[in-house]
């Protein structure tokens, strides 16, 4: 079966009342289409946080997800600053978040290792003053 897009959500920059609302439609969506629990509980997961990374620490992007009978494929894309350091970003707890989102208890470094947890393969391209695309897949 080829991948289908059944998904497909911009996403702004500091859109904390909408956050969790992509994720949150991919549920219900992947529901519907008789997808496991287990399976849709971690692609709902990589999904809200890679919104959520959206939001807190990008100039805004998009979400698409894409399904066929092998695999979920999350694709997130946003039009900068980028991932200075990868590695760093890596470390739990490590946030370039500031103290504004902080206090609305988002921001606690945990972003990335939640989305590579839960992925069966993840791929990133950034750098320093680059857009961010991150390509996270669930195998079914």
């Amino acid at each position: 079966m080829q991948e289908k897009l059944i998904l497909q959500n911009k996403i702004a920059k500091g859109d904390f009342a909408r956050g969790g609302e992509t994720s949150s439609n991919l549920k219900e969506l992947l529901r519907k289409l008789g997808i496991q629990s287990d399976k849709n509980r971690r692609v709902t997961i990589v999904t809200y946080e890679l919104e959520m990374n959206i939001i807190i620490h990008s100039h805004g992007g998009e979400i698409q997800v894409y399904i066929s009978s092998e695999k979920i494929r999350v694709v997130a894309a946003d039009t900068g600053p980028g991932i200075e350091d990868l590695e760093k970003a890596f470390q739990p707890g490590y946030s370039t978040a500031d103290d504004e989102v902080r206090d609305m208890g988002f921001g606690a470094g945990m972003g990335l290792n939640n989305i590579k947890h839960y992925s069966d393969e993840l791929e990133i391209e950034t750098g320093p003053g680059q857009e961010t695309k991150i390509v996270a897949t669930v195998y079914l």
